[in-house]
Formats: structure tokens, C-alpha cells, sequence
């Protein structure tokens, strides 16, 4: 139940049965009308553009039309004024019979209240956090992680069939270089004495485990081993347990992947699936042989003077075109994301999305064009990139960990101030923008503290039900029974809440196809805020309280608000990965 949708729907109906046209007297295109809230809640429930967006090509005044639009609005019974305001605007205020049926309908559709089938099932991929298996998770894949779960929660709620996809970098250079720091450390759970870790070895503790699981299931066989079959042993035991690692982090944050895709298996049998997506790449006619000119300013890591296999991704919106084939006759690592976004595509996935880091901009324009090529522009690829996260600590910067040495990781922030917190503040602010996360802030509990907040709302909207009980005994909580009693609900602070809890399914549908899942998080701190204040009024004025003494039928129908409330603040917590409290501690 979408009331905009359904509002927008009535004025298409509205202008159709007016006969307005265009003026040369075909049908109007009526796709840019819109319905929103107006900012001002004392201009009503709804506002339509409908007239300052037709009045041109129908060849009419703004006004003129806006008020004969207006005054078939006001034939609608659930419409209890329409009124022009501006150049052409009408704003448009709900009867409270609508409102009423409206929460009737939401305890109805219980916490599955804003689930929509906008997406009609398309096949989408997001593909988020994939760091590379060299270590613990640390707090920069924290925010990617958390901004593409909770997108991939929220497409699947608007109707997307939706997987969520891991690629594992388990090949290139930082995989020797994992594997040499591994049997490093399996030298030294032989016995043998390491005072410092090299550099250019990965130095963190967390190895020593590895290296001590080697000792145990090699012995000292690994060290009679021809160096090359050795390593080749170890970096499989230690990228297995780099993984392992990595699925525990993430579970600790409430993030599970459905399909962990490892870039070795595209090097697999002499690079089978790579060679084959350039050869289908060749015949559509997007590879040649040739030179890149010099790029100006730094020069990329992937740029060599002398013909080289090209991707002509310039005559499909890239900058520049891209090598495939190094030198030494290996293959770039852009040639892996050749072949990892044509077996994405083999798979049904006409829409991919990849959250990366914002210093994987460069990426983004290769990326698209990439996606151009391959599907001949039916695939969709959207790139969004997460800005950096920021430590403190009471004010002050948090730099360094006790486990890696050089990095917070994950696990700790999550051991400190819980998996909550983090998914719900990571999405406080829009992804493209800077964020500070203060451990403090995060867990004091105060209303400034946007994620106790939102949580306390849903423990204090359960609080309300145990009222109930303690006041009434055995009363009715039956959500039939709370719906049938809303026509009690006339209270402008009741029909504030409704009009609010009404909002959510068009919040899904707008954070969904944006792919802003922020959205989610200020839409349920805003709701936290109406609940709150519609509390205080009660706490100020007896009669408002949710829980009405020698009132039973009254407090049934605002218990059905607080239901709602509930319901709402309990699927869109869920959707961030957090959870819905029912008491506080």
C-alpha cells in the first residue's frame, strides 16, 4: 500500500476524465506528475505538480487548470479539501476515515507492511566487501560492507531477486606474498627463531595460527618440498583460512554472502574462461592490437610502450582504451574482470552492482564500459563508492590495533560497540560523503545517539503493550480487534503517526531503485521522533496516553498505532541488519 502511488494513480484517472489533452489534442504524457508530502505539513497530507507540469503542453494556465483538477479532487471522499497553492500546486488533505482504513491495512500486512513488487523479480548481483584474503577484515571494509548488505536486504524486500556475491582476490601477486609470510611462520612453529618480520611480509599475528595448523598437519615435510610445490601448498591452507576468518568477521556484523566467487578459477586450465571472454570481446569487434599514447601526468601501472592486446573501451564511454595481455604474455587484472563480468552475465544477471572503496574511482568508467560491451548494452552496472570511515575515541583519532599492528580490524569494533551501532551508523550518512564514528557517541544512550534512538522507540512501543496488560488484564491484543477500533484515532499527534508510518513503503521503493540505503536510516529516526513525541504529548496530557485508564476500546485502537509502529520500526531495523529491541538494558 503505496498512497502516493495510489494518489497519483487517482489524478491520471482525474485528468483523463476532464479530457485534458495537449493542444494539438493527442494524449498528454503524464509520467513527470508527481505526488509527494509537502514540506510544510500544514499544507496537508499531499501535494501534486500535476498541473504546473501539464498546463505547457496542454496550452493552458497553471492555475486555471490546477483548480479544475482541484475541484474533481474534492469529489473524492477521501479527499477532505484540494486547494491551489503557488502557481499551480494543489495540496490535498486526507480525510481521517482514510487514515483510519489506512492502519487498518498496515496491521493487516503485519511486518511485511512495505514490502513491495517494484523489482518484479529481476535478477540483480551486488557484489560487496571481496578484500583481499591476506588478513582479518579491518574497519575500512566495515562501510561497503554494511551499505551493500542492507542494499541487497532492500531490493529483495522491493521485489528483486537478489544475490549476494564475494570475489575472493585469491590470485596475483599479494598471494605469494601471503603464502611467503605463511611459511614464515610455519618455520617458526617448528622451532625456528624469527625476530622480525621482513619487509614486504605481512607481519600480523593472526598468521601465527596458520603457520602452527601447517607444523601440525606437514611436520617439517613442507621444508623437503621443491619451494614452488611448497608455497603452492601453503597459500591454499592460508587463503582456506583467510576465508574462514573473513566469513567469521563478517558474521559478527550480521553479513553472510550467498556466493563467495574465487578470480583463481578464472585462471584455472591455462585461463580457459579469460582467453574465451577476449576471443567473444574480439568478435564483436572491441579488441585490436596497438599502442597507448603516453597518459599525461602519472603514469598507470598497466601502461607499457609497445603494440599490445587492446580493449577498445572508448567506443563504449571509457577514457581510455585498456591493455589485456602484460609483457610477459600474463594477463592484467582488468583481463579477470573481463571474464568475471561475462560469467556474472552467463549466470542471469542482467544487473550487477559493486560497492568499492572511493579509491576505486578510476574503476568506474572501465567498469560501465566494460558492462556495454559485453552485454551489448543489456546489462546494467552501477559502481557505488564508499567514502572513508574515521576512528575516535572520545574526540580523538583510534590508529592502531592490538591484533594487526597497523589496522582496527572489524572484530574488535564490533567487540566494542556491537553490531548494531555500526550497521545502523554506517548508514547515517549518505555513503559518498566522509563519516566519523565516535565509540562514544555510538554508545551513549541518549536521544543524540541516532541508533538508541531508533531502538528505543521499539522497546518502549513494546513497554505500551505491557501497560496494557498490567491496566486491563486480559485484553483484546488481537490485530483484527486493534484495527476495528482506529475510527477511535482523530488525535492530530495519531494522525501525524499514521501519515508517518505511511511513508515507509515509498521510502523502499525510492531507497531501492536510487540504491541509497541511507534513506532506510533517516526515515526510521524520523519515524523514532514522531512516536517519541506523541508520547510526551501523553506524558503532558493523560488523555492522550496510549494506554487510556477505564478506556479499553480507546486504548485497543491506539494500541493498533503503536502496532504499527512497532511492525515498521521492526521490518526497516531488520533490513539494516540490526535488531528491534523489545526492552532496553
Amino acid at each position: 500500500m503505496n498512497i502516493f502511488a495510489e494518489f497519483n494513480e487517482r489524478i491520471r484517472k482525474t485528468v483523463e476524465r476532464l479530457g485534458i489533452v495537449a493542444a494539438d489534442g493527442s494524449a498528454l504524457d503524464l509520467g513527470r506528475v508527481s505526488v509527494e508530502a509537502p514540506r510544510d505539513p500544514s499544507h496537508g497530507d499531499l501535494a501534486t505538480n500535476a498541473a504546473m507540469v501539464l498546463a505547457k503542453p496542454a496550452g493552458q494556465n497553471p492555475r486555471a487548470l490546477a483548480e479544475r483538477i482541484a475541484a474533481a479532487l474534492r469529489d473524492d471522499p477521501d479527499v477532505k479539501s484540494a486547494e491551489v497553492a503557488g502557481p499551480g500546486f494543489v495540496n490535498i488533505t486526507l480525510d481521517d476515515r482514510f487514515w483510519q482504513d489506512a492502519l487498518a491495512k498496515m496491521l493487516a500486512a503485519g511486518t511485511d507492511y512495505g514490502r513491495s513488487t517494484k523489482g518484479a523479480g529481476r535478477k540483480v548481483n551486488v557484489e560487496y566487501v571481496s578484500a583481499n584474503p591476506t588478513g582479518p577484515m579491518h574497519v575500512g571494509h566495515c562501510r561497503g560492507a554494511v551499505v551493500g548488505d542492507t542494499l541487497a536486504n532492500l531490493l529483495a524486500f522491493a521485489g528483486c531477486d537478489v544475490t549476494k556475491e564475494y570475489y575472493i582476490n585469491d590470485a596475483g601477486a599479494q598471494i605469494d606474498v601471503l603464502g611467503r609470510s605463511a611459511m614464515l611462520r610455519y618455520r617458526q612453529a617448528l622451532g625456528e627463531t624469527i625476530d622480525e618480520i621482513p619487509a614486504g611480509l605481512y607481519p600480523g599475528d593472526y598468521l601465527i595460527p596458520v603457520g602452527e595448523a601447517l607444523a601440525k598437519e606437514f611436520g617439517d615435510r613442507l621444508l623437503r618440498m621443491p619451494e614452488a610445490e611448497a608455497l603452492a601448498i601453503v597459500k591454499d591452507r592460508t587463503i582456506d583460512a583467510m576465508m574462514d576468518m573473513i566469513r567469521e568477521d563478517l558474521a559478527l556484523l550480521n553479513v553472510r554472502h550467498e556466493v563467495f566467487f574465487s578470480e583463481r578459477t578464472l585462471h584455472a586450465d591455462n585461463a580457459r574462461a579469460i582467453r574465451a571472454a577476449i576471443s567473444d570481446l574480439t568478435l564483436k569487434g572491441h579488441i585490436y592490437k596497438g599502442k597507448l599514447p603516453p597518459p599525461k601526468g602519472e603514469k598507470p601501472e598497466d601502461w607499457e610502450d609497445r603494440e599490445q592486446t587492446l580493449f577498445r573501451s572508448t567506443d563504449v564511454g571509457d577514457d581510455i582504451d585498456r591493455p589485456l595481455v602484460k609483457s610477459d604474455g600474463s594477463f592484467t587484472y582488468f583481463a579477470a574482470d573481463v571474464a568475471y563480468l561475462r560469467d556474472k552475465l552467463s549466470r542471469g544477471f542482467n544487473e550487477t552492482i559493486f560497492i568499492l572503496g572511493a579509491d576505486h574511482g578510476g574503476y568506474v568508467k572501465r567498469m560501465e564500459a566494460l558492462a556495454r560491451a559485453i552485454s551489448g548494452g543489456s546489462m546494467k552496472l552501477t559502481v557505488l563508492l564508499c567514502q572513508l570511515v574515521k576512528l575516535y575515541r572520545d574526540g580523538e583519532p583510534v590508529r592502531m590495533s592490538k591484533r594487526s599492528g597497523d589496522f582496527v580490524t572489524l572484530r574488535e569494533v564490533v567487540e566494542e560497540v556491537g553490531r548494531d551501532a555500526i550497521r545502523f551508523m554506517m548508514l547515517y550518512r549518505k555513503s559518498d560523503a566522509p563519516l566519523d564514528f565516535d565509540f562514544a557517541k555510538v554508545t551513549e544512550q541518549s536521544k543524540d545517539n541516532p541508533v538508541f534512538y531508533v531502538q528505543y522507540a521499539s522497546a518502549r512501543a513494546h513497554s505500551v503493550f505491557r501497560q496494557a496488560v498490567e491496566q486491563f488484564g486480559a485484553i483484546d491484543l488481537d490485530r483484527g480487534s486493534l484495527a476495528r477500533h482506529a475510527v477511535l484515532l482523530r488525535d492530530e499527534g495519531e494522525i501525524a503517526l499514521i501519515r508517518k508510518l505511511a511513508e515507509y513503503p515509498r521510502v523502499i521503493e525510492q531507497a531501492a531503485q536510487a540504491l541509497e540505503p541511507h534513506r532506510l536510516a533517516f526515515y526510521l529516526h524520523d519515524l523514532a521522533s514522531t512516536f517519541h513525541s506523541q508520547w510526551n504529548r501523553g506524558t503532558e496530557n493523560p488523555d492522550l496516553r496510549f494506554v487510556k485508564v477505564n478506556d479499553p476500546q480507546l486504548s485497543q485502537a491506539r494500541l493498533g498505532l503503536v502496532q504499527a509502529v512497532s511492525d515498521v520500526l521492526t521490518s526497516g531495523l531488520t533490513l539494516i541488519g540490526a535488531e528491534a529491541p523489545t526492552e532496553m538494558r
